[in-house]
């Protein structure tokens, strides 16, 4: 009987529940079953079966059309205005992976359907009572969290998955200026994407350049930041200094400001004849103006600095917090031990800030890698490589996508670069976050 009633909800979803006594269940899973369905007849399948359209994948349900149209991406362009029947093979795309989404979730039902109601029959032959209002109660007792983020979930796997997986999806194709749809098809083109990036000079001194100039940027944007925000927390907590709310307030201003005002003030101000050349050559301590945005050594400097004046002050905050949080009683016992304020700070502070603030680090860094604000806002990428396929000197690999995608149209090798800066940056994160102490003590 337990093999009946599994093989009766294959066939009809909720019929097995229906079996076994278990009646709003069966209910739910049968009106789940008549959705899809439903869903998968009006949207054209049914005109099919009655002959009135012809039985071409294109004409099928909104499922299969999906399907079929992530695997082929269509077959009819649209060279001119006068063909009225054509495929979109982006649009295609898109409701493919959304068709598949949708499948994927109804196919964990189903097969949970199957499951339930095997497993029903052995509680039912036993004894037990699995009425549908018994198993609701049980199941929002033991299962809440469960059933309130189930929402989110959704929304999340609609709203941020599946534009991923569309991204993933990109770099497998050829769509770029020469294929754009629905003129031209779009068409899968397996791995050759990536090939191109490390295999083809031009491609891979761009994307190996620009990347080590990334990791450079990332480290050093965030350190200086840091330390610096370590440096000024320090001198503010320190006995001694009076008003250091006030002090707090002062420091806190690059941040409070809104950060496009700060760059695009910098950029003017680091123009070849802006406020620090005319001021170091009224000075004489210069023969002739610095090419702070010109130079790519300079211009990376430049964006290093602007980087660290704007976020110094979030860990400088940060850090504030956790040194008002250090027991007095510790530097009471290094000033019993005969210690000084280095060894208090070493020994005691300096630790624990690192313990806090080790997690807050590892997202700076990773922040950093995709900044592209201050990058396209301050030097717009230049100054201009020769070396570099669309790409400046003081590019990331963020930037580098934006001109892939936005100034040149080459969308798969943007989403190629998307999908190795998501790895790299993945799998980086993840090892230092759970290499952190405070990772692991969470």
């Amino acid at each position: 009987m337990k093999i009946i009633v599994a093989i009766c909800s294959a066939l009809v979803w909720g019929s097995g529940q229906a079996i076994n006594k278990q009646k709003l269940k069966g209910l739910v899973l049968f009106f789940l079953q008549a959705i899809l369905l439903f869903t998968e007849l009006s949207t054209g399948t049914l005109n099919v079966i009655r002959g009135i359209s012809e039985p071409t994948f294109r004409n099928f349900g909104y499922f299969t059309k999906g399907l079929w149209g992530l695997l082929s991406l269509g077959e009819i362009p649209r060279p001119d205005s006068s063909v009225l029947i054509y495929d979109h093979s982006i649009m295609l795309m898109v409701g493919g992976i959304i068709s598949m989404t949708i499948l994927s979730l109804f196919a964990l039902v189903y097969i949970w359907n199957i499951i339930d109601a095997y497993r029903g029959r052995i509680l039912l032959e036993k004894g037990s009572n699995i009425s549908s209002i018994d198993y609701a109660k049980k199941l929002w007792k033991n299962s809440f969290e469960y059933i309130m983020i189930t929402p989110g979930t959704i929304l999340v796997l609609f709203i941020i998955v599946i534009p991923i997986l569309f991204t993933i999806l990109l770099a497998f194709t050829n769509y770029s200026a020469t294929a754009i749809p629905p003129r031209n098809l779009v068409d899968w083109t397996g791995f050759k994407t990536f090939v191109d990036i490390v295999k083809i000079p031009i491609w891979s001194t761009t994307f190996f350049g620009v990347f080590t100039w990334n990791v450079v940027w990332a480290l050093a944007a965030t350190f200086s930041a840091y330390v610096l925000g370590l440096l000024m927390a320090v001198l503010i907590n320190a006995k001694g200094i009076r008003f250091k709310a006030l002090w707090r307030g002062i420091y806190i201003l690059p941040w409070a400001m809104p950060a496009l005002v700060s760059i695009l003030v910098f950029r003017a101000m680091f123009n070849g004849s802006g406020a620090f050349n005319q001021i170091l050559l009224n000075t004489g301590l210069i023969s002739e103006a610095i090419p702070f945005l010109s130079n790519a050594g300079w211009a990376r400097a430049s964006a290093i600095m602007v980087n660290t004046w704007i976020s110094f002050p979030y860990f400088m905050a940060l850090i504030s917090g956790v040194m008002t949080a250090i027991s007095p009683e510790l530097y009471e016992a290094v000033d019993i031990d005969g210690g000084n304020g280095w060894h208090k700070f070493r020994f005691i502070s300096l630790p624990m800030i690192l313990t806090a603030t080790a997690p807050q680090i590892v997202m700076g860094i990773t922040s950093a890698f995709n900044n592209f604000g201050i990058i396209y806002f301050l030097t717009e990428g230049g100054p201009a490589n020769p070396h570099y396929q669309i790409a400046g000197s003081t590019d990331l690999l963020i930037s580098w996508i934006f001109k892939l995608t936005y100034e040149n149209r080459m969308y798969n090798y943007a989403a190629a670069v998307s999908i190795m800066i998501f790895v790299m940056l993945a799998v980086i994160g993840g090892f230092n976050l759970m290499r952190t102490r405070a990772f692991k003590e969470d």
